[in-house]
């Protein structure tokens, strides 16, 4: 815990570096003092914060990796690089710690002795016929995100405990709702080729009600979870040949999608969304002249 938070401690002291020498506003974030109640009794335990971490570093991998390749300027790339090898360190560092207090959930295993071709197209399309057998990759993503989405169930049923606003409570207990049935289909899917589903981390979550993260904080970080499964759904819908996964997959990136706009809302009418910098508008830029 203390390596991933000195990581993202000096992640913001160089951000805002970058962000000054540009003459770019620094984003005004999350302040200790106002989100987060440090004297708070426990919301998560141990074991929850350590898969979360573990969670966190994959994600960090995947974005630093796109971030390399989208960066220009020399110093940029190099930020990103220097990143992506510490979230490589967080990433291993937390595994380990897994492996070591015998939390490590090992994906399912697949075994094959041959090299074989595809000979019939129902092996793309048959959606109405007896589907046949998952691909390594559809496994992969079928419970990776499974794991995410227990992830995410657990920590919105915290959230939901602590949150102070009624509008902000009632957007968490429908992610909940939203997550259970999420787990529930990609469950189905492995249990099809009796393959295990991951348990879930629901029992990882105290009792405590007491105040301990901003509703602003809590609603901030659960958009952004939201954000995530958008794009890796998205991403097993690329890797998956079998047309029902590709239907699941897209009607599910729809129903978060439409979840995410209420989220949204809640943060604009609170005035806790702030605005990236954008293009400027060049028909209001000419409407001003005149």
């Amino acid at each position: 815990m203390e390596f991933a938070l000195n990581l993202s401690s000096t992640h913001i002291e160089k951000l805002t570096v970058f962000f000054k020498d540009e003459n770019y506003p620094v984003p005004y974030g999350f302040k200790i003092e106002v989100d987060v109640d440090l004297s708070a009794s426990k919301l998560f335990s141990d074991s929850f914060v350590l898969h979360f971490i573990h969670q966190m570093a994959k994600i960090g991998l995947t974005n630093y990796s796109a971030s390399v390749a989208a960066a220009v300027r020399t110093d940029i790339t190099d930020y990103y690089m220097e990143c992506l090898s510490e979230t490589m360190q967080l990433y291993k560092d937390s595994k380990d710690v897994l492996l070591e207090k015998g939390l490590y959930v090992r994906s399912p295993g697949i075994s094959s002795d041959k090299v074989e071709f595809v000979n019939k197209q129902a092996f793309l399309f048959d959606i109405i016929g007896e589907k046949r057998p998952l691909i390594v990759a559809e496994v992969s993503n079928l419970y990776a995100n499974t794991q995410r989405n227990i992830l995410g169930v657990a920590t919105l049923m915290g959230f939901s405990q602590v949150a102070r606003d009624k509008d902000v409570t009632k957007f968490l207990l429908k992610g909940i709702d939203i997550g259970k049935k999420h787990v529930k289909l990609f469950g189905s899917k492995l249990e099809e080729c009796n393959l295990p589903v991951p348990a879930s981390l629901s029992a990882e979550v105290t009792t405590s009600t007491s105040y301990i993260f901003s509703d602003k904080l809590m609603m901030f970080f659960t958009t952004g979870l939201i954000a995530l499964s958008i794009g890796y759904y998205g991403m097993a819908v690329a890797q998956s040949p079998r047309m029902d996964l590709v239907v699941m997959y897209n009607r599910l990136s729809l129903e978060i999608q439409m979840y995410s706009e209420d989220g949204s809302n809640i943060l604009i009418s609170n005035k806790w969304m702030e605005q990236p910098p954008m293009a400027s508008d060049r028909g209001e830029i000419g409407s001003e002249d005149k």
